[in-house]
Parts: structure tokens; sequence; C-alpha cells
């Protein structure tokens, strides 16, 4: 299965140590050079790990091959939506509410740092969600009340 990545949740999966979880989750974890950017500039939360991580993961793609309706989205979840398409990978993993409903409309299949959560969970990687939740709510996400609630429910805890 393959997934391709934004850069938000890759900083939360970073910050709770569980890049490692992509690999057992996922047989290929790839990413465009605008999320590599994003993710690795000096001095951003987690840039050494994630450039340590991502560092053969990167594929190129031309915007210009694609049509995606864009409605205000950075470039690195553009290019991510793109590579999607371009290697009609499983999944987008991608937290940002904005790019998640673009990219529903742009019939991609999506899944959050929270899903990869409970991934994780229901792969036996980790025994609990909570403590991860609240680690990805010291990172720059914002998860609603709402989504945290629901994902304890589904993971009961």
């Amino acid at each position: 299965m393959l997934v391709i990545a934004d850069t938000s949740p890759l900083v939360a999966i970073a910050a709770c140590d569980g890049l490692s979880w992509l690999d057992t989750l996922f047989a290929e974890v790839r990413v465009p050079p605008a999320v590599f950017q994003e993710a690795t500039v000096q001095g951003k939360p987690q840039a050494d790990r994630l450039r340590h991580y991502l560092q053969d993961k990167v594929l190129t793609i031309d915007l210009h091959d694609f049509v995606i309706t864009t409605e205000g989205l950075g470039n690195g979840e553009l290019q991510a939506m793109a590579l999607y398409k371009k290697q009609h990978a499983n999944r987008l993993l991608i937290d940002d509410l904005r790019a998640r409903k673009a990219a529903l409309r742009n019939d991609i299949h999506i899944i959050g740092s929270v899903g990869i959560l409970l991934l994780a969970k229901e792969n036996q990687l980790i025994s609990t969600i909570k403590p991860y939740l609240q680690i990805i709510q010291q990172t720059d996400a914002h998860l609603s009340a709402k989504l945290i609630d629901k994902a304890l429910v589904i993971a009961g805890e």
C-alpha cells in the first residue's frame, strides 16, 4: 500500500516518535519536493528527524500535468495530491481540514495523523492512543475535541 504524505501529519507523527509506524503500516511512503522542503526547514520542530526519514522518499511532480481545485491550498498539499494521482496511491496522509475537503472532492482517499494512531493501535504498534493525541495537540496540529472524543471511542479508551 502506497501512502503520499503532507507535512503536518509527518510533523505530528514524528513528534510521537512514530515514523517507523508508517513503514510498518504501509509498503511505501513518499512525499513531493515541497513537503520535504516544508518539513525540513532549519529550526522547524522535527526537521532533523524528518530530513533523515524522508531523504530517500521524495518523488518529483509537475503540477502542470494535473487539474486540482486549489482553494487556497499550500504548495505541499497541492503537490501531495498531484503525486497521489500520478502514483495511483492508496492513501493521502493529510490533516488540514480545507485540504482534506479538497482531496475528497478530487476523489483522493485520505487518512490523518489520528487515523495513523488508530491503525498503529489496531496493529499493536502502540497500546493506547491517548498519550499520542496529547503529544499531537502540542504540535501545530489542530485537533477538535469532537475528533479526539471520537478517536478515543473507536480505540476503546
